[in-house]
């Protein structure tokens, strides 16, 4: 919007990693939109909470938190970055999004860490953390939410063994920014993003698997996983084609460690299958 530079999106990729390793040179996966002022973060991989530091953005900003799909390097973090928000400025409701089981993997991280929250809440006048965390679960495409800044909707991805996994999209008052979350090509992701003006998508690097896998015990069945459940990047490039995005941004490096794939590498793989703009993504970008 021209002229309220508040309503205006904020997107920063707080961390680009893909697996659940920790990487030397990106943090695991975790983005947020900002609007007027309200954080609502995807994904959780560890770290997320000293990440939004790093970005400059406040903790007591948060407002909502989508969890793509329930491996741990999407929801490491998930009761932490509450946890830690809480102990630090959060006094303020903050709902949750996810497929199931949220609500049973909320009360359970209440319940590891009451002995803290109690003490927490006597020495420092803190509010009961578990009445400031509201989990929702969703289990099928559609609306998950809308408020005064974003609408949110949600659609069914295939990411192999892992179900239900989901994309988001946020339609805020500037623009709309999709979330592919971890997938192989999903023609219900392409509807998702149709006309979309960021597809923020994952991307696999197929020259630098085998070498990735050697590394790793149980190669073959990691190597067979990777193949069946995330996205080249020359499909990547495809699906952004397909759906009409304006900008697509890449994140959820495989591999995003060691072998390590420069940024020229993974913009040439992508680049001949998508024309508009072509985003490779790095921890702390803002789009």
């Amino acid at each position: 919007m021209v002229g309220n530079t508040e309503s205006q999106s904020r997107l920063i990729l707080l961390g680009t990693g893909g697996g659940p390793t920790p990487k030397l040179h990106r943090s695991s996966p975790a983005q947020v939109i900002v609007v007027n002022g309200a954080s609502y973060i995807v994904d959780c991989g560890n770290g997320v909470a000293r990440q939004m530091v790093l970005a400059g953005q406040p903790l007591d900003s948060i407002r909502g938190v989508f969890v793509t799909h329930h491996h741990s390097d999407h929801n490491a973090d998930y009761g932490n970055l509450l946890l830690l928000s809480w102990a630090s400025v959060l006094s303020s409701r903050v709902d949750a999004y996810g497929p199931p089981p949220l609500t049973e993997m909320t009360r359970l991280f209440l319940a590891l860490n009451a002995y803290d929250i109690a003490i927490r809440m006597a020495d420092e006048a803190r509010p009961p953390l578990g009445d400031l965390i509201f989990p929702h679960e969703i289990e099928a495409d559609g609306l998950v939410m809308r408020d005064g800044n974003v609408t949110v909707t949600a659609a069914l991805v295939d990411h192999p063994p892992v179900w239900p996994a989901f994309a988001y999209r946020f339609d805020c008052p500037d623009r709309s920014i999709v979330f592919s979350g971890d997938t192989r090509p999903s023609k219900n992701l392409v509807r998702l993003a149709q006309g979309a003006d960021v597809l923020v998508h994952e991307v696999m690097y197929l020259p630098g698997i085998d070498q990735l896998v050697r590394a790793e015990a149980g190669a073959a069945t990691l190597r067979e996983h990777l193949l069946a459940s995330h996205t080249t990047t020359e499909d990547a490039g495809r699906i952004a084609t397909e759906a009409g995005v304006k900008t697509l941004v890449l994140t959820h490096f495989v591999p995003g460690g060691i072998p390590f794939v420069p940024d020229e590498v993974w913009y040439d793989a992508v680049r001949p299958h998508f024309a508009g703009q072509l985003v490779v993504g790095r921890d702390l970008l803002e789009i």
